[in-house]
């Protein structure tokens, strides 16, 4: 599904990606990890559009990607969450995935219907699926944290991607909240067919989804196979997961 090759990308000098070559492959569940600063953000930026490569290529089904804008790239199937919360805080959350679907099908600028009229089935069974359908009517800036997440999840899944990438979908959760996610991540991928692709430092969660592990150090690829094999790895011990004493 995605084929890297000689990705790279500078910022004044400093090589945040290097030489890096990658694979994922349809309905795969891939984590990429490593220590802050290893350029997992940028990796994935530079997937999504946000970020233009200085050398390599990145293909989506054979589509090139470089240069593509992100909204482009969207629309091939590919949409991601981000590390830090981006919802529409003044909206609902009714309101929130109801945008997203009327942009997705393209009534951004329908004069003739009511936006409010819009998607309404898709929204109810959107938020059903990622448990929110109690919180419709709450105001998206005013949910906890946990659920601020939940909420952008839902906001990429309406795009109806096959490749989602989740940038740190666990961050600053609760271990309740951790898992409730986590289930939901799981499920949505199984009911929906989705690839997934995504960071997270949180092992437990790593170990629980991922069916393949690869593991960034400098912006280099150091290592990338099976969980079990990942966790055996000496070198990912020494540079992430906790020495070289024995198994992390």
């Amino acid at each position: 599904m995605l084929a890297i090759s000689g990705l790279a990308k500078s910022f004044d000098g400093f090589w945040a990606i290097r030489n890096l070559d990658f694979a994922l492959h349809e309905r795969e569940r891939h984590a990429v990890i490593g220590p802050n600063g290893a350029g997992k953000t940028t990796f994935f930026n530079l997937i999504s559009g946000q970020l233009a490569p200085t050398m390599g290529e990145i293909r989506f089904r054979d589509t090139p990607l470089a240069g593509l804008a992100p909204h482009a790239i969207v629309k091939l199937g590919i949409a991601r969450s981000f590390q830090r919360v981006n919802i529409f805080p003044r909206l609902s959350v009714f309101e929130n995935l109801q945008a997203a679907l009327i942009a997705h099908h393209g009534h951004a600028f329908n004069l003739v219907r009511r936006g409010a009229t819009l998607h309404r089935a898709e929204v109810e069974a959107a938020l059903g699926a990622v448990g929110l359908a109690d919180d419709r009517t709450k105001l998206a800036g005013l949910l906890a944290h946990g659920k601020q997440k939940q909420l952008e999840l839902a906001l990429a899944l309406a795009t109806d991607p096959d490749l989602l990438l989740l940038d740190e979908p666990t961050a600053g959760m609760s271990p309740q909240e951790t898992t409730e996610i986590i289930r939901s991540i799981g499920g949505l991928a199984a009911e929906r067919g989705l690839t997934l692709l995504f960071t997270e430092h949180d092992m437990d969660v790593v170990f629980t989804i991922a069916d393949r592990i690869s593991v960034l150090h400098h912006g280099e690829l150091i290592t990338s196979g099976p969980p079990e094999e990942v966790r055996a790895d000496k070198e990912v011990q020494r540079v992430y997961l906790g020495g070289g004493n024995g198994p992390a």
